[in-house]
């Protein structure tokens, strides 16, 4: 059974509800009919009866929970809610009538705020950016936690690396150039995120274009403070570094390039210096060894919301509302 079989059996064990705003969207529907289908989760559509029945053609979405914001009896109360919480930066009812029933990822991460939805899906036809705007918004940041960030789970076929080919690369979704504390923080979230939706030891590499000082620059300067600020953070973690990717995952490199430390040639958990490594290096990954690339899935936000990429497939999403419906469980 591969890992997003496992995943998707894990969510059937509790059924959560999860909502996709984006019904402009052809792939939406052919998701949630897939995911209904499976029974992988409870679906909320949001958009008209006419819209969801005119996009959803051909399909069988029989039993998603359709709601439009300009009739539900719900949206009275958003509005409110809205205002509440973004009254300190002007916010009118007018103003937030107006968003609630024109932006759906509002009306979306409302729905999640206020417990009518344990987690939301979002990202197919819209940036990062929109995504996770409003979920800083309303939700804001879990407690505990130093930032919000973004990891890819991939699952790599035939590959005897990591564990059994599962990885998580992090950041390849948020952050575009964390400092050494960023850095360690996001390595502490990865590795809890790791061990929830992978069930497995989490082995932490930090990750550079260096191994134990083989090069010196100011780039490898941060990923030497962070793996330090990192392993007095979290002294249980089995966490190292900086490596090279090789000596990270590949035991026979790892043996010859930092033979005393206890993570080199046994990583699962990658991070990565800034977001331009992490993006190119899930990429290459995804394209070139045709794995699996599920996310960016974030941590560190209140509840449960994911982004999507917005090449993915209605497979893709699927895939992404198993592992929020996993996130909702551990909540």
């Amino acid at each position: 059974m591969g890992f997003i079989d496992v995943i998707k059996e894990r969510a059937k064990s509790n059924k959560k509800t999860i909502v996709l705003p984006e019904t402009e969207d052809r792939r939406t529907y052919e998701a949630t009919a897939q995911i209904l289908k499976e029974g992988v989760a409870n679906v909320v559509l949001v958009g008209s009866e006419e819209a969801v029945k005119k996009g959803s053609e051909g399909l069988d979405i029989t039993g998603a929970i359709i709601v439009d914001p300009a009739t539900s009896d719900k949206t009275a109360g958003y509005i409110d809610k809205l205002v509440e919480l973004r009254q300190k930066k002007g916010m009118t009812p007018e103003q937030a009538k107006d968003i609630l029933l024109n932006q759906y990822l509002y009306y979306g991460v409302m729905m999640v705020k206020m417990g009518d939805a344990d987690g939301m899906v979002s990202g197919a036809c819209h940036s990062t950016a929109d995504t996770l705007r409003p979920c800083l918004q309303i939700l804001k940041t879990k407690p505990g936690t130093k930032l919000v960030s973004a990891f890819f789970l991939m699952a790599v076929p035939n590959c005897e690396y990591g564990a059994n080919g599962t990885f998580i690369f992090a950041d390849a979704g948020l952050n575009q150039n964390p400092n050494p504390e960023e850095l360690a923080a996001i390595a502490a979230s990865s590795a809890e995120s790791f061990q929830l939706l992978v069930e497995e030891e989490p082995i932490v590499a930090m990750l550079s274009h260096s191994t134990m000082g083989s090069a010196k620059h100011a780039d490898v300067d941060k990923v030497v403070e962070a793996t330090r600020i990192a392993k007095e953070q979290n002294p249980n973690l089995k966490l190292d570094g900086e490596f090279q990717l090789d000596a990270a995952i590949v035991p026979s490199v790892g043996a010859s390039k930092a033979p005393n430390s206890p993570v080199a040639g046994k990583a699962n958990v990658l991070l990565f210096p800034d977001l331009d490594a992490g993006n190119i290096g899930y990429k290459l990954v995804q394209r070139l060894a045709k794995a699996e690339a599920y996310g960016p899935v974030t941590q560190g936000i209140a509840k449960p919301v994911n982004d999507l990429s917005r090449g993915c497939s209605a497979e893709d999403i699927v895939g992404v509302v198993a592992i929020t419906a996993v996130q909702c469980q551990a909540q």
